[in-house]
Order: C-alpha cells, then structure tokens, then sequence
C-alpha cells in the first residue's frame, strides 16, 4: 500500500420536490445547489468549474423501467470522448458531483453521473440533522443489482451520445467508492475505475448481498484505490484486506493511502477536505485512466 504525506457560505436552494412519475420514480430531475444533508458549505474551498468550452446539462437516461435524471459535461466541440461515469456520495447529484464532471470534461472527457436513487427517494429533502434517516429511508434501500444496471444503461447512453463506447472508465465518492469496485467485477467493457474512500468490507443483505472484498476474483478492469488514513468509517485494517486479497487474485490494482486524510477528503465544499490530498488523487485518477486506455 503506498502511503502519501499532506501538505461558510449558505446552501444553495434545490429544485422543489419531484412527484412521483407515472413509472414511479421519485425523482426526475438533479438538484441545484449542495445538498443540505452534507453540512454547511466551506466557502473559501469550493471550487467551481465553469462551462467555457463545454457543453453541460441534465440529461435523462433510458433504463429498463423507464428514464433517471443525470448530469452530463463534455467538451464543446468534437465527438466520440473518452467516457468517465460518476458515482455520487450519498447526497445524490447535486452541485459538488456536477461540477467533479465538469472538472473532467475539462480534461477533454464525457463525464456523465446518473441519479441512481431516483426510484428511492430524493436526498434533497433531508437535512444535515436526518442523516441517519437519509441513510435508513433511501441509501439502504437501493439494489445492487438496480445500480449495476442503470450504470449498464449510462454506459449506452454515453456510447449514443458522442462517447466513445470502448474508452470508458468509473469514479465514485464514499458511497459511490463501493460501487466502483463492484461495477468493475460487473462490467467486461469498463476499463479502468478509480474509488475514493469506498467501503470494501460490510453486512450482506438480501439488497446489497456482496460487498467488494467478495468479488474480487471477478475484478475485470483495473482499479485504483484513494483512501484516508484517519477514515472514522471505513478502518484501515479493511483496506489493507482489500489490497492484500487483490494481490492474492493477480489484479492490477492500486491503493492509496493519505495517513492523515478522515473520509470525504476530495469534497471541497465540506470540512473534511485536505487540498494537497485531493489534487495528489485527482492527479492519480486521470494519470490511471490515461495509463489504462481511457484518454
């Protein structure tokens, strides 16, 4: 495991409450603004990404029960891109994972980020306060097996609108860190994955019954792990579980260890942010994708 050194602003308003369509989906358009459940905003680490040069807006995507929300940001000029899919936090698509696509489309990248819990419910309703029933009310209630396909779906929906369907990669944030590992012991056409502080050990349940240390003999792309070392939530002992059993299989892959980044490092607009930590990570990613033929 490679181990690294380091070196308030009021929430936005999201769009109101989404009824429920006639397929019964419970959201069906992406948020605006930072999610309230994710805490005050740091104001003086956010970063924001303009549009000069892109082409970025929501997007429906076609699944096998009817359309999700997402988010997409690509170039303005040209086709066929490299495609990157972003996996959202718990908090959904909202303002941080947006402008994270916008970040890689100005890298010359079609980054595209589905809302994987439109069937659920809508995170924007709760506050910092409901977390744990955010958790409880949505997150556990969302299949594995509903997200493998829906990102299924994202993939061709890129391929179908100029990106390049053999150039595709995976990224994800804490709850969407998992599901990178998952998607890439999934998925025989992704290429490459990079997952930020994702947890790899956990309880089965008849809704997520494997958690990514269970499928590592499935591995299929390389993947990159970026891990802080003063994570509350995912113990180091697990991730060195993960690399050890990856070695075991003959995967190609990495972990990355930050000793003194808590979880949530990459996210500029929380507390938990650590500048040096997430550009060294941001850096690693794109260096990995390129590495791995998704440039």
């Amino acid at each position: 495991m490679e181990r690294i050194s380091d070196a308030k602003a009021e929430h936005v308003s999201l769009v109101p409450d989404a009824p429920l369509s006639r397929r019964g989906f419970v959201v069906t358009s992406i948020a605006t603004g930072f999610a309230a459940a994710a805490g005050p905003v740091a104001a003086q680490s956010v970063i924001k990404t303009d549009t000069a040069g892109l082409e970025a807006k929501e997007i429906k995507i076609p699944t096998k029960d009817g359309n999700i929300p997402g988010y997409v940001a690509m170039p303005a000029q040209g086709s066929n891109f490299p495609v990157v899919m972003v996996v959202q936090e718990i908090f959904g698509v909202h303002e941080h994972i947006q402008d994270l696509c916008r970040r890689l489309a100005k890298s010359g990248y079609l980054a595209v980020a589905p809302e994987l819990y439109a069937r659920q419910g809508d995170p924007r309703k709760y506050t910092m306060q409901e977390i744990q029933k955010l958790i409880s009310e949505i997150v556990a209630k969302v299949p594995d097996a509903q997200v493998m396909s829906d990102l299924d779906a994202t993939m061709e929906w890129a391929g179908k609108n100029k990106g390049n369907a053999d150039k595709v990669a995976i990224t994800g944030f804490c709850w969407g860190g998992r599901i990178v590992w998952l998607y890439a012991a999934h998925s025989a056409k992704l290429k490459a994955g990079v997952a930020w502080y994702g947890r790899v050990v956990g309880q089965a349940s008849p809704l997520t019954p494997k958690n990514p240390i269970d499928v590592v003999a499935d591995i299929k792309a390389p993947v990159l792990g970026l891990y802080g070392g003063k994570d509350q939530g995912i113990p180091n002992d697990t991730v060195q579980m993960m690399e050890s059993e990856l070695k075991k299989a003959g995967k190609k892959a990495q972990i990355v260890m930050y000793p003194e980044a808590p979880h949530g490092f990459n996210a500029d607009f929380r507390a938990t942010y650590r500048e040096a930590d997430a550009k060294d990570g941001w850096k690693r990613m794109l260096d990995w994708f390129k590495a791995n033929g998704v440039s």
